[in-house]
């Protein structure tokens, strides 16, 4: 027959007891020439003729005809050995590296698969996250720094990027006018300003032109400079006590830093013993009402909400009411961040201002607007367009740690002569300090306090 010379499909799978393997068809034989009885079946297809022949040809289990086992198939088809528990493979919960997990008895109730015990983790709060710079303080340094030494550390960037271009610049050098327009340029590309740059420039190269000039003696000249323009606007914030509450609206554009500033400005009202109540008016973003609720809890200071996309202008009016019953001494309000050329959003702020002054026509007291240092010239854009949508009366400047162009609070002291008020370096409560002239034109240019 021809199932005695090949194999069928079940042969061929489990193989004939004690029948070689049949040889390789030799490569010169045309496959037409065989037999059309001695050609294999196709590939994938089984010989059902031989199927019952194949079967009789399967060997029996050694457990079976008590044959021995040979030792390199012990255990091959993963029957436990004799006398010992079954076990899971190793890796899963409970294991021994040796031997896997132990056995878990569940005799004939149906029980939950076993989980192992998930590591100790402690909720947390979104709000809290948010507001993480809230929580800035001696548990997070070890050693709390000066404000001086937090200065320079911020605003490292800036000064670096300038000792360097001024090193380059005053080394075995003569001045000349390449050079000095040199200087210029570095200080543009600082944000300083063309206003500023000249008259650097040009306070540099008095009494010096084509003689040399020291690294040091530069940003001596830089530091001097700046301290001059910017000495008229270092003024602090001033609460009129007489006004019960003082109001003060903060503005600016999205991620500049309003909620965080207002957060850490009620911390230092509460320290110098004044009652504060909070308005979380940017009721655009769930998460800045409740970053302005952590704020509250943690510094003591009652919080006015609502719900998210609530009338702002309504929450301001309803926050003056309160504050007024209530005698609080300054009441901090918060907005929704806005692009400066989105008129319909400056609008909104707008209004704010006319439905606060229906209970005070004298409010705000004052409008802080809120400036990060990263976005450079863009700031003077927002300085002239916040003007127009409210009165304006003051900066706060933040992220100067951001940046290595920090000279644009001397551009915007040149151009608006707006009080600036505060500034900050990082994201620590203590991290935002009322702003003095000559620390940051020292810190700008690299030089030590004097």
């Amino acid at each position: 027959m021809a199932s005695e010379e090949k194999p069928g499909w079940f042969g061929r799978l489990f193989g004939r007891k004690g029948q070689p393997a049949p040889e390789d068809k030799p490569e010169d034989k045309p496959e037409a020439e065989l037999p059309p009885e001695a050609a294999s079946p196709s590939e994938g297809e089984p010989d059902f003729a031989t199927a019952a022949e194949d079967v009789a040809h399967v060997p029996l289990p050694p457990e079976e005809t008590g044959e021995p086992v040979p030792d390199v198939v012990e255990g091959a088809d993963l029957l436990p050995v004799a006398g010992e528990p079954e076990r899971p493979p190793a890796g899963t919960a409970g294991d021994d590296p040796a031997h896997g997990a132990d056995p878990v008895d569940t005799g004939d109730v149906n029980r939950e698969p076993v989980v192992a015990p998930m590591p100790d983790i402690q909720p947390v709060d979104s709000a809290a996250a948010l507001a993480h710079d809230a929580g800035a303080g001696p548990d997070c340094e070890p050693e709390a720094k000066g404000w001086w030494s937090r200065l320079t550390s911020g605003m490292k960037r800036t000064s670096s990027a300038l000792s360097e271009r001024v090193t380059g610049l005053f080394t075995k050098r003569k001045l000349d006018a390449t050079t000095l327009e040199d200087l210029e340029d570095a200080l543009i590309q600082a944000d300083f300003g063309v206003e500023t740059a000249m008259r650097v420039s040009e306070a540099v190269g008095k009494g010096r032109y084509e003689k040399g000039i020291s690294p040091d003696e530069v940003r001596a000249i830089l530091a001097a400079e700046v301290e001059r323009a910017l000495e008229p606007v270092a003024v602090p914030l001033a609460i009129d006590a007489s006004r019960k509450p003082f109001v003060i609206l903060t503005v600016g554009v999205n991620g500049a830093g309003k909620t965080t500033t207002l957060g850490k400005l009620a911390s230092k009202l509460r320290a110098e013993g004044r009652t504060v109540m909070l308005a979380a008016g940017d009721t655009f973003r769930a998460a800045a009402i409740d970053q302005l609720k952590v704020w509250g809890a943690r510094t003591g200071t009652p919080v006015v909400s609502g719900a998210q996309g609530a009338d702002a202008a309504g929450l301001a009016f309803d926050a003056l009411k309160q504050a007024s019953a209530a005698g609080t001494d300054v009441l901090l309000i918060d907005t929704a961040g806005r692009l400066q050329n989105k008129t319909g959003l400056m609008a909104e702020l707008e209004k704010i201002v006319r439905v606060l002054r229906k209970q005070d026509p004298e409010a705000p007291h004052a409008t802080i607007l809120v400036l990060d240092a990263t976005v450079g010239q863009n700031a003077l854009s927002q300085v002239e367009l916040f003007s127009q949508a409210a009165p304006v009366s003051g900066l706060v400047m933040t992220k100067l740690d951001g940046t290595a162009r920090g000279g644009i609070l001397v551009a915007l002291a040149a151009k608006f002569g707006l009080p600036v008020h505060f500034i900050g370096v990082g994201e620590g409560v203590e991290d935002l300090e009322p702003f003095a002239a000559r620390d940051f034109a020292r810190a700008i240019a690299g030089l030590e306090k004097d």
